[in-house]
């Protein structure tokens, strides 16, 4: 069998003498090395795998994508920096989000290139831009925002791939199974006692392999996947997993992301009709959710320990210290109100050694609009607004209509999720938008001439 068409590369450019070339090439290389430099004849040979593993990933692009997607949901390197160190933590992130951008130029080789002219991560290169021209944050460096810039773009980057319609549904589908699996793997590791499945936070919190807030993140895009396809197919699968992911975002501990999750839902079974998810079909679940809210209550009083039901107990209003963060990037913003100062300079304005920095274990913003005010100001944060909404409007239109109306939804609860949590920076981000991305690119592929 020709190399080329093993590869998938039938009808397309024959490539078997470039291959073969380089393969020889790198093996004489290697060959070289052992007589000349023997501390170096690694190196060719590590070209040569880099080599082997991106052709196998342009072939299987969407598997590949599936993998990058379920690690990025895995949040390893919270695991790994509780294994390692804290060194495994940033090396990590750089090497999930840097590869995500290799997936998605290789999306971008085989379907051919998207001119996604509202994408948000194009505000981010304006506030870049504006950054420099106005003077970065003193404790704000080039390389630094540079950077931020990088991890702020990395969730949009599959948008500016035309895609497929069977890589946006791998996705969508592999989505409801992040949580699960994080908690699968969660359990194993505190099988065999290296980390904890659940964490104590002002009472317990199941963290999966990562951090209980992150989960709950995921948890959220996954109950959004499993609403698109319930709606589309009416299959009792996605209605099990819906429950399940509820189950593990309640374990969390998180209150946002629980409160956003239950009324997106409800007003999705409540009010939207489709031929396939009936209305019978669709009662049954919102009546078992009121049933099921007296045995919360009274779980509630029994069991204190769950963080959840502690902070609904005696804390109802408690922001978990966030009162504490906003005060210095209010006080950051007002000093350069237009432009602001920078792309990143959010990480520099409490100092990670500061005492509410220990105090609350962040020093992130917790509140996207005031983080967007202190990085771009007000022309970075209208600009940013601005482009999220003609973003959603203009993809949710070509969209079927259950898809429409849910993810309108699910953005309005996306607004209101940033006034308290770091919805656009975290791992979480890459994930959502990753989601948001394949629902957006299927409904245009498959409503249009498109199809790759």
């Amino acid at each position: 069998m020709r190399i080329s068409t093993a590869l998938g590369w039938r009808d397309q450019t024959d490539w078997t003498f470039p291959v073969l070339l380089a393969i020889c090439a790198a093996f004489a290389a290697t060959a070289a090395g052992t007589v000349l430099a023997p501390l170096w004849f690694w190196l060719p040979l590590a070209v040569l795998a880099v080599c082997a593993v991106t052709i196998l990933a342009y072939r299987y692009t969407a598997i590949f994508c599936v993998i990058w997607l379920l690690l990025a949901g895995a949040t390893l390197e919270m695991t790994l920096e509780d294994l390692l160190g804290p060194w495994a933590y940033q090396g990590t992130i750089a090497i999930v989000k840097g590869s995500g951008f290799v997936l998605a130029a290789l999306c971008i080789m085989r379907y051919g290139f998207y001119a996604d002219f509202f994408n948000p991560s194009l505000a981010f290169l304006a506030m870049f831009l504006f950054g420099f021209a106005h003077g970065l944050h003193p404790a704000l460096t080039p390389a630094d925002s540079l950077r931020s810039l990088l991890g702020s773009v990395a969730p949009f980057a599959f948008a500016f791939s035309r895609l497929s319609p069977s890589w946006c549904q791998t996705i969508i589908r592999a989505t409801v199974w992040i949580p699960l699996l994080s908690v699968a793997g969660g359990g194993i590791l505190d099988a065999a006692s290296l980390r904890s499945l659940f964490v104590d936070s002002g009472g317990e919190r199941l963290a999966g392999l990562g951090h209980p807030a992150f989960l709950a993140g995921f948890c959220l895009a996954a109950i959004y996947a499993c609403l698109i396809e319930l709606y589309r197919t009416g299959e009792s699968r996605w209605l099990i997993m819906l429950a399940v992911n509820f189950l593990i975002m309640l374990l969390t501990g998180a209150r946002a992301p629980l409160a956003y999750g239950i009324i997106v839902t409800a007003l999705t079974l409540a009010f939207l009709g489709s031929s396939v998810f009936p209305k019978r079909c669709r009662i049954l679940p919102l009546m078992l959710g009121a049933c099921l809210l007296p045995f919360i209550v009274v779980l509630a009083s029994e069991l204190p320990n769950i963080r959840l039901f502690n902070v609904l107990i005696n804390q109802a209003d408690n922001l978990s210290g966030r009162e504490l963060l906003w005060p210095a990037f209010e006080q950051a913003a007002s000093e350069s109100p237009w432009v602001g100062w920078g792309v990143g300079a959010g990480n520099a304005i409490i100092p990670q050694d500061s005492g509410i920095a220990r105090l609350i274990q962040t020093w992130a913003a917790h509140n996207e609009y005031l983080r967007m005010r202190v990085e771009g100001g007000q022309i970075g944060r209208g600009l940013l607004i601005g482009m999220f909404f003609l973003w959603v409007v203009h993809h949710t239109r070509a969209l079927i209509r259950t898809d429409r109306v849910i993810m309108r939804l699910v953005f309005l609860g996306f607004a209101a999720h940033a006034f308290t949590d770091n919805v656009l920076i975290a791992t979480t981000a890459c994930v959502f938008f990753t989601f948001t991305t394949a629902v957006f690119a299927r409904g245009r592929l498959l409503n249009t001439s498109e199809v790759a």
